[in-house]
């Protein structure tokens, strides 16, 4: 399975930007579609965004749908989520996933991706 790190949380007040980045263990990396998932306190994981492994097919969840953007560098075997117009609803430990071959056709569900990074939190005080 392949290793992801994620990076780039942090602290940001409402209406800011930061930028995540999912960066991965192997040149396989190429081959898999990339998820971002998001968890808040007492709420299940939700998908907000993935991209398949060209990075010609995104797709997003609503609630973030025109505020953020997944991109995808291949050659440096990472993935990015630039996320502006940050909201307090939008606090949640982040995710990046990895499913083989996966084609980006919908909002991500969790059970669909088998490889995970550690998450990192993304916190808008409000």
């Amino acid at each position: 399975q392949l290793q992801l790190v994620e990076s780039g949380g942090g602290l940001v007040q409402p209406g800011g930007s930061l930028r995540l980045s999912c960066t991965a263990s192997a040149i396989f990396f190429r081959y898999y579609e990339i998820g971002w998932f998001r968890q808040a306190p007492g709420k299940e994981r939700e998908g907000i965004s993935c991209i398949n492994s060209s990075g010609g097919n995104t797709n997003y969840a609503d609630s973030v749908k025109g505020r953020f953007t997944i991109s995808r560098d291949n050659a440096k075997r990472t993935a990015y989520l630039q996320m502006n117009s940050l909201k307090p609803e939008d606090t949640a430990v982040y995710y990046c996933a990895a499913k083989r071959a996966g084609l980006c056709t919908e909002v991500p569900g969790p059970s669909d991706f088998g490889s995970w990074g550690q998450g990192t939190q993304v916190t808008v005080p409000s």
